[in-house]
């Protein structure tokens, strides 16, 4: 089982930038778990952002955000971050970090195994 902790989330004005961050703890190689980034906005269901293979070599973003969000890794440090630009109201939403015993990229909740406590973003108009 993967720990993990996200942080970084706050208040940004529309067209804004904000880097959330998921910090990991866990008994294996962090490089060996691909980490996925979900948020939920009230009265919406869970919705897929972007996720990140183990290695760092393969990722994939939502269509909303794609050009806007970039994942990364630095298993050195066992973080994942989310570097969100031009941010809109759109995007606000509690955002959390999920983790998957596989190296290998998922696009579903139910894929990952392993979540963090999330944290809030908002965006304002």
């Amino acid at each position: 089982q993967v720990q993990l902790v996200e942080s970084g989330g706050g208040l940004v004005q529309a067209g804004g930038s904000l880097t959330v961050s998921c910090a990991a703890s866990s008994g294996r190689p962090f490089s060996t778990s691909a980490v996925g980034w979900f948020r939920q906005a009230p009265g919406k269901e869970r919705e897929f952002v972007a996720v990140i293979s183990g290695s760092g070599g393969s990722t994939v973003h939502a269509d909303s955000v794609k050009g806007r969000f970039t994942i990364s890794r630095d298993n050195a440090k066992n973080t994942v971050f989310l570097q969100m630009n031009s941010l809109k109201p759109e995007d606000t939403a509690v955002y959390y970090c999920a983790a998957r015993r596989f190296q290998m990229v998922a696009t579903t909740p139910s894929a990952f195994g392993s979540w963090g406590q999330g944290t809030q973003v908002t965006v304002s108009s």
